[in-house]
Order: structure tokens, then C-alpha cells, then sequence
């Protein structure tokens, strides 16, 4: 699309010189990791070094890597499992659950490989929780990673369910906040991967509460220099660990309670990486290693991703195929698996809507319901046009009704910084308000007058344009123009005889305004 590939091209000249370095840092040394990892990791294998992480990081990078390198790993996940009668472990059901991550980030099916559901055994309350915390965090994270259904195990002496998974990382919070493998201090490590396996169920209370807890624990911990120690010994592993956890709960990693002494974490994670060798895992008389360079690959992946409005990185319904990897050229565009839900199927916006939701610009209101017809908050507005235009994040703060632990916070600050959206006030946002149909037509007018296209429409044009509705005369004297625009390019339907100005816009027409005016372009 023509205005997109404008935007694109002027965002390289933003402005903001603190987010700016930080996004250089993060790009160029991503890019050079996801080399040294391709380059290192020949021929993929199931594992947790050379296997798994790898592929994680490297299909979640955006690194040009070639089909068949995937391909290749996916026949050898294949003569693994086979090889083992489909029981990775008998004890370790992370062996699962690391398998089922990866997997899905390359757009495969676990549930069948080679014959075998690797899923299954995550049905089994009892045998995935026997190892520990760990056995409950991953398991949530392999499930979410896709939103897949809890798979049903039969075998199971108690049949799990994603409420026990999340009851038992809840009770096993330590007294400090945090989360540990034994005992009742904290460790970061668990603590982050706990925060990632919590970070899509916040609109629990008691999770949401255990996650504020845990953060705060967290801020307490942090090293003067913005990194972390684990078991005495400062690391960058505890790095990755939180900054993929702030990555995934939507919080920028300049947020006020991450930033010591003018150090973020990635500052810190920086210190221990050696270009064109990958991460060491600690500084002191130490050389790079494999484990600490892929984690901190797909540490960068999720931090990159988060920058850049992109779905995080455990949010996978963007993942593309194998098969689709090996099709693609240049001049083709990405196939995304299909995310629809339940009440849409005869809404006439379903189109809209599931391809919104597939590419990972637009979520329903729960997994399985978008409620269609409901109305839109200006921060949702926000969230979906910075998602639609691949914008990179911007943390500096300007309303006050816009905290950095609100999950909207980067989003609405960077429909800002881009001139999409304005304030109520010099202040104020108001993230809850709705969006009137006219102030969407502005909103949207905007993000593509960004792109460098044209979208002045003098007033007798664009009376003319607007006199097929009967209550055009309604709109603020504003929205004339940007009105007349969406009409005329189609970003707004002129199939209907009212345009109602001054209604709220519901989530289905947002979605259709979006997906035009993303179309019109092609």
C-alpha cells in the first residue's frame, strides 16, 4: 500500500532522540544476533539449545530466514518424536510445552506431529504441575500461544483446566511477590516466566493483583545498573526473563519502576552482548555462549515486537506456515491463519473483523466473542490504528489520565507522537470515552495524510460529496472534510441514507472503516 510504505519511510527520520537510540540499539543488534544464530544453528534439533529457542527467536525476529530452514527442523521434530513413541519425557512435561511454542511460532499443528498430539499431555493436571512451577507456567504459555482448547486427557487421573493452571502459579506466589522454583524468596527468573504465563488473564482480579504485587517485587530487585541478579550472580538471562514478562503485560521498559539511575533493563542487557558473537550469560571473565544468545534473541524479538505495535511475542496468531515461508516472494503478502468468533458469523462487518483479528491488529472483547455491535473507547481507537500502521512505540507520557501501568499507555502515546489522535484537553485523554463516527473519519484521515496522500477536499466539494445523506448537516464543522474523504475513497460506506455524525462507532464498523482503508491502496 502506497501510504503505508510512506509512513514507513518517514518514521526512519522520527524525531525523539531518547526512543530513537534505544530503537537503533534494539534493531541492529537483533538483526546481527538472528544472523549469529541462523549462521550457528545450522540444523535445528529438538532442544532446548540449538532446537526450540532458536526457532522461537528467529521466526519471531522478522529475520529473512529461508523456508526450508524451518522445514528442516519440522522433519526433524517429526524422526524426534517418532523416535520416542510420541513421549518426550515421562516427568519434564516443559518437554511439551517448549516443543508446542515453537511449533506454533512456525505455523505447525501440534496436535498432530508425526501421528502424535504433543498437546494431550497437557491435559494432565497432575503429571504437568509434578515438576514444579514451572510445569503450570509453561503450560499456560504453549496453550496461549496459539488459543488453543484446553486439550482433553482421557488418561488423566484429573483433567486440567487453563483455571487450575492459573490457581496454582497464584497460590505458589512467595511472600514477597515474586515467584520461586523452591523457598519463599523471589527469584527473577521464575518471576518473569510467571508474569508471561499471567499477563493474558489481567482482567482477573486476583491475577491482575498477584501481577501488580509481583511488579513491584520485581522493581525492588532490580540492580542499580537496571539488570538483574539470580542466585547472587548477575546475569542476562534475568534480563531476557523480564523484559519479555514487561513485553507481554504492555509495559514499555522505560517505565518509571524499570529504570534506575537512568538505566532500563536492556541497557543493562546490552553490557553482554559482543557483536557479530551473540550474549554472554555472565560478564566476568566469560565469552559468549548459546543459550544466552538465543534467549536474549528472543528477548530482543518480543521487545522489537512490543516497539513496533506488533502481536508479542507468545501472541502467535500471526505466525506464518512453513509452507507459506517457502511461497512467499516479495511482490506476495503474508497468509494469516484465520481468527474469527462466534458472534460474527452472519454480522455483516465478519469479513472486516477476521481479517483484522487474524493479522493481529484488532482483538474481540474475550477470545471467542468480539461483540460486534458494541462501542469502541478512544484507547481501543488508538490501539487498533497504531497496530493497522506497524507504528513503533513511543513511552514519553503526556495526559495524566494515561498512566504507564495502563495497557494502552504506548499505544495512545503514539497515535499522539504521529498526530492521529488529540486530547480532550492539553491534559487530558480520556482513554474510556467513546469514538463518535465522525471522529473516527478524522482519526482515519489522518493516519493516511501521514502516508503522504493527499486529503484536502475544499468545502463545495465536500458538501457535495456529503448531500446523499440526509443528516450530513449534523457533523461538526471539523469533520466536513475528513468525512467527505472517507465517503469518497470508500473508507466509509455511502450505501446507507444516514451517516449519523454524532453516534458512537461501534467495534464492527471501526473494524470495516480499518480493513477499507487499508484495501484502498493495495
Amino acid at each position: 500500500m502506497r501510504f503505508l510504505c510512506i509512513i514507513l519511510t518517514v518514521l526512519l527520520s522520527f524525531c525523539s532522540s531518547s526512543f530513537a537510540a534505544e530503537k537503533i540499539n534494539i534493531e541492529a543488534t537483533l538483526s546481527d544476533t538472528a544472523k549469529y544464530v541462523y549462521e550457528t544453528v545450522k540444523n535445528p534439533e529438538v532442544g532446548s539449545v540449538g532446537g526450540e529457542w532458536a526457532i522461537l527467536g528467529l521466526a519471531r525476529s522478522g529475520y529473512d530466514v529461508p523456508g526450508e530452514y524451518y522445514r528442516d527442523y519440522y522433519e526433524n521434530v517429526k524422526k524426534y518424536v517418532i523416535s520416542v513413541n510420541g513421549n518426550l519425557h515421562n516427568k519434564k512435561y516443559t518437554e511439551y510445552s517448549r516443543l508446542l511454542v515453537a511449533l506454533t511460532a512456525i505455523g505447525k499443528n501440534p496436535s498432530d506431529v508425526a501421528g502424535y498430539n504433543l498437546m494431550k499431555p497437557l491435559g494432565d493436571y497432575e503429571k504437568t504441575v509434578w515438576q514444579g512451577i514451572n510445569g503450570p507456567v509453561w503450560a499456560l504459555i504453549a496453550l496461549d500461544c496459539g488459543n488453543y482448547e484446553m486439550p482433553v486427557n482421557e488418561n488423566a487421573s484429573v483433567q486440567a483446566t487453563r483455571e487450575m493452571y492459573i490457581n496454582k502459579i497464584l497460590e505458589s506466589q512467595t511472600s514477597d511477590g515474586g515467584w520461586a522454583l523452591t523457598g519463599d524468596i523471589a527469584d527473577v527468573d521464575v518471576t518473569g516466566m510467571a508474569l508471561q504465563a499471567l499477563s493474558k488473564y489481567r482482567d482477573n482480579e486476583n491475577v491482575n493483583n498477584a501481577i501488580e504485587r509481583a511488579l513491584i517485587c520485581m522493581s525492588q530487585k532490580q540492580n542499580e545498573n537496571g539488570g538483574f541478579s539470580s542466585w547472587s550472580t548477575e546475569n542476562s538471562e534475568s534480563c531476557v526473563q523480564m523484559i519479555v514478562a514487561l513485553s507481554e503485560l504492555g509495559v514499555p521498559i522505560s517505565d518509571e519502576r524499570f529504570v534506575k539511575k537512568g538505566k532500563t533493563i536492556f541497557d543493562s542487557l546490552y553490557t553482554y552482548y559482543t557483536p557479530g558473537n551473540g550474549f554472554m550469560h555472565v560478564k566476568e571473565g566469560s565469552e559468549t555462549n548459546l543459550m544466552a544468545t538465543e534467549q536474549a534473541l528472543y528477548c530482543m524479538a518480543a521487545l522489537d515486537r512490543f516497539a513496533k505495535g506488533k502481536n508479542s511475542l507468545y501472541s502467535m496468531s500471526d505466525a506464518i506456515t512453513v509452507a507459506e515461508k517457502e511461497a512467499v516472494s516479495e511482490k506476495t503478502e503474508e497468509v494469516y491463519p484465520i481468527k474469527t468468533f462466534s458472534d460474527i458469523a452472519e454480522h455483516k462487518n465478519k469479513t472486516a473483523i477476521e481479517s483484522l483479528a487474524s493479522r493481529g491488529i484488532i482483538n474481540g472483547k474475550s477470545e471467542k466473542m468480539f461483540e460486534p455491535d458494541a462501542t469502541m473507547t478512544r484507547a481501543e481507537f488508538a490501539t487498533i490504528v497504531v497496530n493497522a500502521l506497524n507504528l513503533p512505540g513511543n513511552s514519553e507520557k503526556k495526559f495524566s489520565d494515561v498512566n504507564s501501568s495502563d495497557w494502552f499507555f504506548s499505544y495512545v502515546n503514539t497515535a499522539y507522537a504521529f498526530g492521529i489522535v488529540n486530547g480532550i484537553s492539553e491534559t487530558e485523554f480520556n482513554p474510556n470515552g467513546t469514538i463518535t463516527r465522525e471522529e473516527a473519519a478524522v482519526m482515519l484521515t489522518r493516519a493516511v495524510a501521514y502516508g503522504g496522500v493527499d486529503t484536502e477536499i475544499d468545502v463545495f466539494e465536500a458538501r457535495n460529496i456529503l448531500a446523499q445523506f440526509f443528516d450530513y448537516v449534523k457533523a461538526s464543522d471539523w469533520a466536513i472534510s475528513s468525512l467527505a474523504f472517507s465517503v469518497r475513497e470508500g473508507i466509509v460506506s455511502d450505501e446507507v441514507m444516514e451517516i449519523k455524525p454524532k453516534e458512537a462507532v461501534k467495534r464492527g464498523e471501526i473494524a470495516q472503516m480499518i480493513y477499507n482503508m487499508l484495501e484502498i491502496e493495495k
